[in-house]
């Protein structure tokens, strides 16, 4: 088993291009985070009205180089003060992936330096126990632009799946929902901003889902049923009026909130028949930073008697240092991978439960 050190992170898994150092401390929390510089491709892509997969690993090989170095002026370091190199090796964009993975084998080889290759999903996951120190087991809604489950982590590279989307994570369906109201991408902050002014209660959308047992999700649905609502709209009118664009945010935010809420609700209740001693629910990923859905989940933990753990802002989306810690941890159980270190494009957490997406040649997708 190695002992935990100074940890440089790399994520290129979608869109953004990031490197952070972070110190583990003792190994028994306490860690700390040197630098974390993240490139966003917003700009890159806006035209297209989402991520362009050739562009954006274009846009990580012109990047890479130069958020490391970033990552460690920030932090004061070299590569000589450098312990291991985690970096995230799926899933993702493959390109994107194939570009962090060689960066990451680069400096690793050049510096004789230890390679973890991390579950970008992983990174999401552990990102309680990175702000917090969060005890394990505990549980996480994992929600994002590509996925939505709900896991109990038991261990840094130990996922229980107990629920997850099975069709359009909820990131996807803000992105989708922003395109056909006009709005700009990343979907997820234009609809929240435009649903604060909006009437919740003036469009009646469906809450999928939520007359069947379980903690599966289903969010397409909801992106069909405000396509309808907005070309009601459109032939009654012969277009949107400020309002109407406000009022189907709101009622697009209230709807979805509302299953991510008692799907919730059942996945803890299914966790608290573990006995956990002090039980935590957690929520990451990019849909982590939307107000409403973490004031929902914040009085769901409060009803259980469960500790709500929210993430700041800028460690829900995507980001290093999330990737330098959980290589931090799998590097304290003394895992560590060699330049035969391949990208994953697919890369379920939970190994065991049947695949809630298909499989294809490249394995299941979550």
């Amino acid at each position: 088993m190695q002992a935990p050190g100074t940890i440089l992170g790399l994520e290129s898994s979608c869109d953004d291009t990031a490197a952070a150092v972070l110190h583990m401390g003792d190994g028994k929390g306490g860690a700390e985070i040197l630098s974390n510089i993240v490139y966003g491709q917003g700009n890159l892509h806006a035209a297209y009205g989402g991520v362009v997969p050739e562009l954006a690993a274009r846009a990580h090989a012109e990047k890479l180089d130069i958020v490391v170095t970033e990552a460690l002026a920030a932090a004061g370091l070299d590569l000589g003060g450098i312990d291991a190199v985690a970096v995230t090796a799926g899933p993702g964009l493959i390109g994107g992936v194939i570009s962090g993975v060689m960066c990451a084998k680069g400096i690793a080889a050049g510096a004789d330096l230890p390679l973890i290759g991390v579950n970008h999903l992983a990174g999401h996951a552990l990102t309680p126990r990175l702000t917090d120190d969060v005890e394990y087991p505990y549980l996480v809604l994992l929600v994002s632009g590509g996925h939505c489950q709900f896991l109990i982590v038991r261990g840094c590279d130990s996922f229980t799946r107990i629920g997850g989307t099975i069709d359009d994570a909820p990131g996807e369906a803000f992105d989708k929902c922003a395109r056909l109201l006009g709005l700009p991408q990343p979907g997820g902050p234009s609809i929240e901003t435009e649903a604060r002014l909006g009437n919740p209660r003036r469009f009646r959308f469906p809450r999928p889902m939520l007359d069947r047992p379980g903690c599966d999700m289903s969010f397409s649905g909801l992106k069909t049923a405000l396509l309808r609502a907005r070309n009601e709209l459109v032939s009654e009118q012969g277009g949107l009026r400020r309002e109407d664009r406000a009022d189907l945010c709101a009622a697009f935010q209230a709807a979805l909130s509302d299953v991510l809420v008692e799907k919730t609700r059942r996945a803890l209740d299914l966790y608290l028949a573990e006995s956990a001693a002090r039980p935590v629910l957690a929520v990451a990923g990019g849909v982590a930073a939307n107000a409403a859905v973490r004031d929902g989940l914040n009085t769901i933990a409060n009803q259980r008697s469960a500790a709500f753990v929210a993430p700041p802002v800028q460690l829900c989306t995507d980001n290093a240092a999330m990737i330098a810690y959980a290589g931090g941890e799998l590097l304290a159980t003394g895992a560590r991978d060699d330049l035969t270190l391949a990208a994953r494009p697919r890369w379920p957490l939970d190994q065991i439960s049947p695949a809630m997406l298909g499989t294809g040649k490249k394995g299941a997708k979550a």
